[in-house]
C-alpha cells in the first residue's frame, strides 16, 4: 500500500464523467492505438536505437543522443517510483457508463498518479526547445495530444497528466546540464572570433 492517497479534483471528475457520458468506441480505439507512442517500451526501444546508431555511424549526435536515452530511461523509472509512494485509483475503474461506451480497462486499479506516458512527453516538448520553431510547434502540439490520449481513455485523472507532463519538463531540465554542457561549451567556443 502506498504512503499517500491522493483524490481526484471536482474538475477531474466532471471531465471523466463527460467523457464517460460522451466517448464511443471508435474514439476509444483511436486513442488506444495513439497512446502507444507515448509508451515506456516503445520509448525506451527508440531511445536506445538511436543511441547505438549515433555511436556508430553518427559522432556529433552522440550528445543528443546520450541526452534521450538519459531522459528516456529517468523518465521510465520515476513513475514506477512515484506510483509506489502515492495511491490513486483510476477513473476507469469507478465508471460503469464509459465502459458501456468503449471505455477499456487501464494499467493497475490504484496507478493513477502520476502519468507516465504525459511524463514522457513532457520530457520530449521540453527537449524539443533545441529545434528550430516550426518542428519545435510540431512536436510540442504531438506531445499534447498523446497526452490527452490518457485522459481520453479514462487511464488518468486530467491533474494525473497535468502533473505527469510537467515532472518530464522538470526531468529533462535537470538532466540536460549534465549531459548537453559539453555541447554548448564547445557551440561557444567555435562562435567567437
Amino acid at each position: 500500500m502506498a504512503l499517500v492517497t491522493v483524490k481526484p479534483t471536482r474538475i477531474d471528475t466532471a471531465i471523466a464523467n463527460e467523457i464517460a457520458d460522451h466517448t464511443d468506441p471508435g474514439l476509444e480505439e483511436t486513442a488506444q492505438a495513439l497512446t502507444w507512442a507515448a509508451d515506456e517500451h516503445v520509448l525506451l526501444a527508440l531511445a536506445a536505437a538511436g543511441w547505438l546508431y549515433a555511436q556508430w555511424r553518427r559522432p556529433h549526435a552522440r550528445p543528443a543522443a546520450n541526452h534521450v536515452l538519459a531522459v528516456t530511461v529517468a523518465t521510465t523509472m520515476l513513475p514506477h517510483l512515484l506510483k509506489s509512494v502515492f495511491d490513486q485509483i483510476r477513473p476507469d475503474r469507478v465508471t460503469i457508463e464509459g465502459h458501456r461506451h468503449g471505455v477499456p480497462i487501464s494499467g493497475r486499479a490504484r496507478d493513477a498518479f502520476p502519468s507516465g506516458h504525459a511524463m514522457h512527453m513532457g520530457a520530449l516538448a521540453s527537449a524539443a526547445g533545441h529545434l528550430p520553431a516550426g518542428p519545435r510547434r510540431v512536436v510540442r502540439a504531438i506531445t499534447v495530444a498523446l497526452s490527452l490520449t490518457r485522459i481520453a481513455l479514462l487511464a488518468h485523472w486530467p491533474s494525473d497528466v497535468v502533473a505527469g507532463f510537467s515532472l518530464g519538463i522538470v526531468v529533462e531540465r535537470l538532466i540536460r546540464p549534465l549531459t548537453l554542457t559539453g555541447r554548448r561549451r564547445r557551440k561557444h567556443r567555435r562562435a567567437r572570433p
